[in-house]
């Protein structure tokens, strides 16, 4: 089934929409460290090899999926268990602000000042360019943004879904959520999420927009030693 990709989704996602960002190590497949610092595998004995040569390219990067093997040169700083969340079917909710795609250069550079502000060390310079982001302006300053991140042809994440904190409590990701996941359900896609198992209040946001968690995933964060 197509649903079981979602387990793997770095490598799957490298295997189909966004293949030309893979950085392809025999049998270990990650992002340009430019755009987004995410491997997977398919097969443990791949990953010895694989990991020791990104790391020449990226500080800090993450394997997502099962623990990969790895040698004394890297430190696992950490297991970053995630909630995987699933929506199925459209949110009903109707927007009230004025909801714009995320496309010039200043725009972007806004998400990225955001996002770095809220979420510091995920988002890179690039990253905007895996997907459309969604944005709302008050006072020609960006508050709020959501967007999508890695991509296969069933399924698209949803990702950065960053409020300032000057901003919050205002319905703004609710109304962002709905816009993006809307707009990954016209492609006839389905969307999904990770969250920290540890933000309980993000993950009842999103159970109260009708996503369920499929499953726990483990992001493995790396170092150089």
């Amino acid at each position: 089934m197509a649903s079981t990709k979602l387990d793997n989704p770095v490598w799957h996602s490298l295997n189909e929409t966004h293949q030309n960002y893979v950085v392809n190590y025999n049998g270990i497949r990650f992002y340009h460290p430019n755009y987004c610092p995410f491997g997977g595998f398919t097969h443990l004995n791949d990953t010895l090899q694989g990991i020791h040569q990104y790391a020449s390219l990226a500080d800090s990067f993450f394997v997502v999926g099962e623990k990969p093997l790895f040698t004394d040169q890297q430190i696992l700083k950490k297991d970053l268990i995630c909630n995987q969340m699933v929506l199925e079917k459209p949110i009903n909710i109707e927007p009230k602000e004025n909801i714009i795609e995320l496309i010039t250069e200043e725009q972007k550079n806004d998400l990225f000042h955001l996002v770095t502000l809220v979420q510091p060390g995920y988002f890179k310079k690039k990253t905007s360019d895996l997907g459309r982001y969604f944005g709302i302006y008050k006072n020609n300053i960006l508050i709020a943004a959501t967007g999508e991140r890695m991509k296969m042809n069933d399924f698209t994440e949803v990702s950065a879904v960053v409020t300032h904190p000057n901003h919050t409590r205002k319905g703004y990701a609710k109304q962002l959520i709905t816009h993006t996941t809307n707009q990954i359900f016209n492609e006839n896609k389905t969307p999904y999420l990770h969250v920290t198992s540890t933000n309980t209040n993000a993950i009842k946001l999103y159970e109260k927009l009708g996503f369920y968690t499929r499953r726990k995933i483990s992001f493995w964060q790396f170092k150089q030693n």
